[in-house]
């Protein structure tokens, strides 16, 4: 009986030391950036949470509430909200600090480093196309994916039904499990009323409609066997201004009536600023038009600045261009935050001083000498010794975080906060999404101009997405910490 009672014994303090070694492994990682090493289960709003740059992340209660979630139990789940409500500071703090082996992926390159994360494709070795799910099979991804405990899909607007029925497909046959997604976790992050997946031709659109009864990610077959739990984040950061919000509201909806269509399009009839002024654009031709007549308007010496690339980089697969021609006096967005908190991503400036190895910018009649920034490509590995799904640097650009700024895309204006913008749509909409997008950049309404007054055309809503807001239920975020 002794022997028993010993045996038993030693099991329990075995079982705890593993315990205590698995809890303190995720800790030491985080040690290396910051005093605070302690992740607690339960985060309580006003606690700040030392990120690996640094710098300190205030949740809001929502945000809080999620991340208990997200940490302390198993739920699939889609996480939503408005334009600047949050969404992917909520996604890399659980990333940071979640004990789970996770992975983050988006739809696209600019999308994944911006999470610091993979894209779908190349982390599930999917071709891009219309996926036959018939001919998908396991190859040298079945060792990392078997070990995922939770997924993360950001800008899941753009992620096409079949893309997510592939990752369902693939997961299954490395876990051995037939539960959905092979009983690993997938979070969602996202607007559906934001940028659709992008499809080449009607053919497609047909077949998409056929065969899945739309394209959106909701359509996927997957959901047939499994719950869709949907919690939409509620407070909106980037705003403050309760008449630009309701504005916004509105044309995301695409219920705006003429009361607020008239308050917008005021901005139509106001002097434009000279600088400091962004336009927003639909289409790259537009965009190349302006910087390129600008920069040709300026009378300066031009310097080219070529970027430092290890490893294999395909071209546009970072948002920092390969090679950036500058002059003097040229209006330039800032690609990095920065950690002194002189400037973040998306703070627009003037080139004040150019040499062949220095670039000094004016932000608001403040001269500041712009250090280099790397950019890195990963991938996913997994370590079987520690049992941690890891990151891998395959690849590295390294260049001034500047770009020209007279005009972006609105595309890629995705996720930026602007002071001041003119959102020209002169060369048309044609995506869903796209007018909101372009307007929910702006802080204000002071601070909004538009080229031309805003047509009844322009403001599109995919009807499916609609339908689906409507009639699937959305979860309230419990903020007093508990579990929903």
């Amino acid at each position: 009986m002794n022997w028993i009672l010993l045996t038993i014994f030693m099991s329990l303090v075995i079982y705890y030391s593993e315990q205590k070694w698995i809890r303190n492994d995720k800790s030491e990682a985080i040690k290396a950036d910051s005093d605070e090493v302690v992740i607690p289960k339960i985060i309580t709003d006003n606690n700040r949470i030392q990120g690996s740059n640094n710098i300190k992340i205030l949740l809001s209660n929502e945000q809080s509430t999620l991340f208990n979630i997200l940490e302390n139990t198993n739920r699939s789940m889609f996480i939503t909200g408005k334009a600047g409500t949050g969404k992917s500071v909520l996604l890399k703090f659980f990333k940071e600090h979640s004990r789970k082996n996770i992975v983050s992926v988006a739809p696209t390159g600019v999308a994944a480093l911006n999470i610091g994360g993979q894209t779908i494709h190349s982390l599930f070795k999917i071709y891009p196309g219309v996926i036959d799910l018939r001919s998908l099979k396991l190859g040298s991804e079945k060792e990392l994916i078997k070990h995922i405990d939770t997924l993360l899909i950001d800008e899941i607007s753009m992620v096409r039904a079949d893309l997510i029925d592939a990752i369902d497909l693939k997961l299954k046959k490395a876990k051995k499990n037939k539960l959905p997604f092979g009983g690993v976790q997938v979070v969602m992050f996202g607007d559906l009323f934001q940028l659709p997946p992008i499809l080449s031709d009607n053919a497609i659109k047909k077949y998409f409609e056929e065969t899945y009864g739309g394209y959106f990610f909701f359509n996927a077959n997957v959901w047939e066997k499994t719950s869709l739990e949907v919690y939409e984040l509620s407070r909106i950061f980037r705003q403050k201004d309760d008449k630009f919000i309701a504005i916004l509201n509105a044309i995301r909806t695409g219920y705006i009536g003429s009361e607020l269509i008239e308050e917008l399009n005021k901005r139509a009839f106001q002097n434009i600023p000279k600088t400091n002024l962004i336009t927003l654009a639909a289409t790259n031709n537009s965009v190349n038009r302006i910087n390129a007549t600008k920069l040709s308007e300026l009378k300066d010496k031009v310097y080219e600045y070529k970027a430092d690339i290890e490893g294999a980089i395909k071209p546009n697969e970072f948002i920092a261009e390969q090679t950036i021609r500058l002059k003097v006096g040229s209006q330039i967005m800032l690609l990095k935050n920065d950690q002194e908190k002189r400037w973040v991503n998306g703070t627009i400036g003037v080139i004040s001083s150019l040499k062949p190895n220095e670039i000094k910018v004016k932000l608001n009649n403040v001269e500041h000498k712009i250090p280099k920034a790397t950019w890195t490509k990963i991938k996913y590995t997994y370590d079987s010794d520690s049992n941690r799904v890891s990151e891998e640097a395959v690849g590295s650009l390294t260049q001034y975080p500047i770009r020209l700024a007279w005009a972006i895309t609105i595309h890629k204006s995705q996720g930026q906060t602007f002071d001041s913008c003119l959102v020209d749509l002169s060369s048309g909409i044609f995506a869903h999404g796209q007018t909101y997008v372009a307007l929910s950049r702006c802080r204000t309404l002071k601070g909004l101009y538009l080229k031309s007054p805003l047509k009844d055309s322009e403001i599109k809503v995919a009807s499916e997405v609609v339908k689906f807001m409507k009639f699937t239920k959305t979860l309230p975020v419990n903020i007093d910490n508990t579990l929903v």
